[in-house]
């Protein structure tokens, strides 16, 4: 029996703020879906290596985990493209007409380092958040709650 062997690639998409007045503002922004992550990702493959690119990408990407509060993804792909979806990802400008940055947080080989890491990510993220708001300490909010039912869908994803 032969086992795939894959790459978990963690991606942060930090939305750009509108420049002009008239546009809506980051936060009012519709959310975006892991359908639409996807078909992003399709797009810049295949405008960037064509369709070589895309048939040695195309069979192995799912998108395994998106949270739209965070906007972190966990993205699967065989072993050996890994770098040609890496590239797609980096060199990706918008998501259904809206722009974002992509910030590859972490590569790994396991699904288990990947979870570990998105863990990790999502209380930094929740901590720029609470800073940002500058509570007080004792302040319960609702990070906390969210934090536990993330790690929960995080560590539930299988490979």
């Amino acid at each position: 029996m032969v086992r795939f062997k894959n790459r978990w690639l963690l991606v942060e998409f930090l939305p750009v703020p509108a420049p002009t007045p008239g546009r809506p503002t980051p936060g009012t922004q519709e959310e975006i879906t892991s359908k639409q992550i996807w078909s992003a990702l399709k797009q810049s493959v295949i405008a960037h290596f064509g369709d070589t690119g895309w048939g040695a990408v195309g069979s192995s990407l799912t998108i395994k985990y998106f949270s739209p509060r965070t906007n972190l993804c966990i993205i699967r792909v065989a072993r050996d493209p890994h770098k040609i979806a890496w590239a797609s990802v980096a060199l990706m400008t918008a998501i259904d007409g809206r722009r974002y940055i992509p910030h590859v947080v972490h590569v790994s080989g396991t699904i288990k380092q990947a979870q570990l890491a998105a863990i990790r990510h999502n209380r930094e993220i929740v901590a720029r958040y609470r800073a940002r708001a500058k509570l007080p300490a004792g302040y319960q909010d609702s990070y906390e709650e969210y934090l536990q039912t993330s790690a929960q869908e995080i560590e539930a994803l299988q490979d």
